[in-house]
């Protein structure tokens, strides 16, 4: 008993110490702060990208992918508020809710790397960060942070880019464009712009309806979160835990709550595992009321497996977007599919997601593959 007080003790002398120093976190409810460092949410100090008092950090089940960069995410709410569950859509969050995700990439184990090598690997055995505290950036590259702040009159989507020095992130409203390298474990490099998106585009995937175009968070749903984190005090799951700190009202056990499937989790159906990446990576457009709502393809986690995902669908367009394929998805014909085709692709006007990245997650075009080959059933062509 008494080593694990004495271990509580020091996880809480941790905390304490990444907090010291730090002013409390402050709400802009209008304006565009020059710097990250003016929200006090996340700051790079002493050596590691530091949380601050009441910003709790979470994880997706499946993340979306961003160029194979890696991604803390964190929540703060003012006190006295929660935001309200949902099954299905986006928890309800108060005014004042700041929302933050950092892109960073681990840097290579070689110590003679350029100043632009990054790798897309994440080895724990660097610790990168301590248990729900932040980045040690003596392993890592700071990107960019962007930050979705809940205002009177809505969301609002702000982006920084964090400065040579990794000292500061600032305001980067119009976007910007990095030249970096992948470098692989086995040595094999891959030369790539990382594009962080300007202010507007943001909309193109957080607007839940086109109509409005109201933006709104994506990862933070019962489906996402209902995982373990490794807090500071522990591990915990993430719904019960926001019910505990009191950032969540009305969630249910964890048993009974929706819960999307790992898409790397080796236990888990290749079915859950495609349907899970399609609706991180797909789903936020790909839905009755999204930015694609027109092209008749739906690749939330709620569709059923029928033509509405692509099953012997033909296109609502033709052109290049098509790689002249007859069908969205060709069942047991992965190279047959317009999907995998779209996924595979860097050319802009074909490849999907049409924004956030630059390169080819081939481990996620490989599983949407194997889950097209798995399928049975033939397509019909009518002439």
């Amino acid at each position: 008993m008494w080593m694990r007080e004495l271990l509580l003790l020091l996880a809480l002398s941790c905390l304490a110490a990444c907090h010291r120093g730090m002013e409390p976190v402050a709400f802009h409810d209008e304006g565009y702060p020059a710097k990250l460092s003016d929200w006090h949410v996340v700051e790079a100090r002493d050596g590691v990208l530091q949380l601050n008092e009441g910003v709790v950090p979470y994880e997706l089940n499946t993340p979306l992918f961003t160029d194979y960069a890696h991604k803390l995410r964190t929540i703060w709410m003012p006190k006295g508020v929660s935001a309200k569950y949902s099954p299905t859509d986006t928890f309800d969050f108060p005014v004042g809710t700041i929302i933050s995700k950092t892109f960073f990439y681990p840097l290579p184990k070689d110590a003679a790397r350029n100043a632009t090598d990054v790798a897309g690997t994440y080895d724990t055995s660097l610790d990168f960060a301590a248990p729900g505290q932040g980045l040690n950036l003596a392993n890592v590259h700071l990107v960019e942070t962007r930050l979705l702040i809940r205002r009177r009159d809505g969301w609002v989507a702000i982006p920084y880019v964090w400065n040579a020095d990794q000292t500061e992130a600032m305001l980067a409203r119009t976007g910007d464009v990095q030249a970096l390298t992948l470098v692989s474990d086995s040595g094999e490099r891959e030369n790539f712009n990382y594009v962080v998106p300007d202010q507007s585009q943001c909309v193109s995937c957080h607007a839940h309806d086109w109509n409005t175009r109201a933006i709104q968070p994506i990862g933070p749903k019962a489906r996402h979160l209902n995982r373990d984190y490794r807090y500071a005090d522990g591990d915990e799951n993430q719904l019960a835990h926001l019910m505990r700190v009191g950032y969540l009202t009305g969630a249910p056990a964890p048993a009974d709550a929706p819960r999307n499937a790992n898409w790397m989790d080796p236990h888990a159906s290749l079915d859950a595992r495609a349907r899970a990446y399609l609706d991180i990576n797909c789903g936020h457009c790909h839905n009755p009321k999204g930015a694609a709502n027109t092209t008749g393809l739906t690749l939330d986690i709620a569709t059923p497996e029928d033509r509405h995902i692509g099953i012997c669908k033909p296109p609502t367009a033709a052109g290049q977007g098509t790689g002249d394929h007859l069908f969205d998805i060709v069942p047991g014909y992965p190279d047959d599919s317009i999907l995998p085709y779209r996924l595979s692709s860097t050319e802009p006007g074909t490849m999907m997601p049409e924004i956030g990245r630059s390169t080819m997650h081939r481990e996620g075009v490989a599983l949407i593959k194997a889950w097209i080959a798995a399928q049975s059933g033939d397509c019909v062509v009518l002439h």
